[in-house]
């Protein structure tokens, strides 16, 4: 397969309008980044929570249709958490293990596993990660996405209208994806958005972070004041907070393009602090900052 660097490039020279957000924008982070309860979002939608990860289930009269499993070796806590019925349905939001978890054994009993066709590429292959030497094996057969698309698809699923669109910036990785039911106003991002803290991004997978913020800039496009958003940790979010991270996030990416664009490595983006105004909120950011600005030599170095 290519590898992560060949597969991003073509994003290496467009900025997509974020370099409009100003750096001297007056941000009110403190409501997002608090901690709040997860509001329930009633009817047949299901927010359960396993660790710090996020598995959202969709009951109808058929069975059940989860957005994102259970991490990896917690399968089994997921299925005792499940309301009744059978899954017929999993969406992979994108290839992490906190999120397919599940997918063996869900795929092993029947269930339709939907995914963007580079999570599935991503599923098939071993994938160790620099800045922690950890190696993540390849799913069995039974585990992988049995219905793939490119750019958009949409299903029908347990009666409801399921729209899926590739979050194609690459926020999180280069696979990620939205899954927005339309008709309940619900939109599940996975890791794409973070619900509370600093996001990871996979850089080795494609994620990097201007494609934070054009994945933000597009999910305001499928969203609308009132949708619920699910994503893959922390609580549920509004399109107002969706907001609030885009300038956010604006900010930090201005910062860390200035300083690669001077010359500078990771180790002046960190003692130049782009996120230091947010830390009070966010929590420390170092770890954050190093990883987004790695990200950025996949994109934007000419040499790349």
């Amino acid at each position: 397969m290519p590898s992560p660097l060949s597969r991003r490039r073509f994003l290496g020279q467009t900025a997509r309008g974020v370099l409009g957000t100003s750096l001297g924008a007056s941000l009110s982070m403190r409501a997002f980044a608090q901690a709040k309860q997860a509001a329930a979002l009633g009817g047949d939608f299901h927010v359960l929570n396993l660790g710090s990860t996020n598995v959202l289930a969709v009951t109808d009269s058929t069975g059940i249709a989860l957005v994102d499993g259970a991490p990896a070796g917690r399968a089994a806590d997921l299925a005792q958490r499940l309301p009744p019925g059978k899954v017929h349905t999993l969406f992979n939001t994108h290839w992490h293990p906190e999120q397919t978890g599940s997918n063996e054994s869900l795929g092993q009993a029947g269930a339709t596993i939907v995914a963007q066709e580079n999570t599935k590429q991503w599923l098939t292959t071993d994938v160790t990660w620099p800045w922690n030497g950890e190696t993540v094996e390849p799913l069995p057969k039974a585990g992988l996405p049995s219905k793939t698309f490119y750019e958009e698809t949409e299903l029908s699923v347990g009666g409801r209208t399921v729209r899926c669109g590739h979050l194609r910036d690459c926020p999180h990785t280069d696979g990620d994806m939205y899954v927005f039911f339309p008709e309940d106003n619900v939109l599940a991002v996975g890791g794409a958005v973070a619900g509370a803290g600093w996001p990871s991004i996979d850089w080795w997978t494609g994620g990097w972070i201007g494609g934070l913020v054009g994945g933000l800039d597009m999910l305001f496009y499928v969203a609308n004041d009132d949708t619920r958003i699910v994503s893959a940790s922390g609580p549920v979010l509004t399109r107002a907070d969706l907001r609030k991270q885009y300038d956010m996030y604006g900010v930090i990416w201005e910062r860390l393009v200035k300083t690669l664009y001077g010359g500078g490595g990771p180790k002046e983006a960190l003692a130049a602090k782009p996120a230091q105004e947010f830390d009070a909120t966010m929590g420390p950011s170092d770890a954050f900052v190093e990883r987004a600005f790695q990200s950025l030599w996949a994109y934007l170095s000419p040499d790349a």
